[in-house]
């Protein structure tokens, strides 16, 4: 099967691995992250303004190159998903829309308008519901066992609650729960989904490693011996602040547990 997949700047350069263990693991999994043409930055913060349409006009692009596929658009980092989720919920307020795709309607290749139709899923989404935990555990051939591995989810994967609609944003499993289906044992901790102060690490830097550091001393308090997450920005902030454990993309899990990445060494 095929789906639209929106990799998004980060995954170009700092978080190359995010996106080759994603395609790779798809493929043994058994669909098929079929890259949207011509994307472009998803602008890297949704603006909450009404008011504010050329930000969002390359995620709708996006959205609407699926729609005509008729495929849902996956994607895998948790800031551009964050970004591409909330505007498709923006595009079914008729009012929004309609100033959306008048400037939509410049576009050489405008066939149609476009209100929010397509669906929207996260990497850790489309695994849990429509491949199944239960069927990737199948697909295991190097089980992680015996490894202590907590799970990071930072912001933007769960907020805000109603629009994300992924997991409880207070008290998520989905990643524990992808964590068990691999073999590990996920810690819980209680900052696992705090910010790790990314969007202040060039105003305040101090303040930033602060609450980065307080993320990874909490995993390693409570027992973990490495941090997963699926935001390249906290994996950053998480490393450049000196955490003391190990810290890598849930897709790099994936892969190793799927034998991808041994395949790939």
């Amino acid at each position: 099967m095929k789906v639209s997949y929106y990799p998004g700047c980060t995954l170009r350069n700092k978080a190359k691995d995010l996106d080759f263990y994603a395609r790779e693991c798809a493929k043994v999994l058994g669909f098929e992250l079929e890259e949207v043409e011509d994307w472009q930055c998803c602008g890297g913060a949704f603006t909450s303004s009404s008011d504010e349409i050329a930000t969002k006009l390359s995620s709708v692009r996006a959205l609407k190159a699926a729609k005509e596929a008729g495929q849902p658009l996956v994607t895998v980092c948790s800031a551009c998903h964050n970004v591409i989720k909330r505007t498709n919920a923006a595009m079914k307020d008729p009012a929004f829309a309609a100033k959306v795709n008048a400037y939509m309607k410049q576009d050489k290749d405008f066939t149609e308008d476009y209100n929010g139709e397509t669906e929207v899923c996260h990497y850790l989404e489309y695994l849990r519901d429509k491949v199944g935990f239960d069927e990737v555990a199948k697909k295991v051939v190097n089980p992680l066992t015996g490894r202590k591995i907590a799970a990071y989810y930072g912001c933007l994967l769960l907020r805000p609650g109603k629009v994300m609609a992924m997991d409880d944003p207070e008290n998520p499993v989905i990643l524990e729960d992808f964590i068990r289906a691999l073999g590990a044992e996920p810690v819980v901790y209680p900052a696992r989904n705090e910010c790790c102060g990314g969007y202040m690490a060039i105003e305040n830097a101090d303040a930033a490693k602060k609450r980065s550091l307080s993320v990874s001393e909490s995993a390693a308090n409570h027992g973990a011996a490495e941090l997963v997450t699926a935001c390249p920005l906290c994996r950053y902030n998480l490393v450049k602040s000196g955490s003391e454990l190990p810290v890598l993309y849930f897709t790099e899990l994936l892969a190793e547990a799927l034998g991808v990445k041994e395949a790939n060494a």
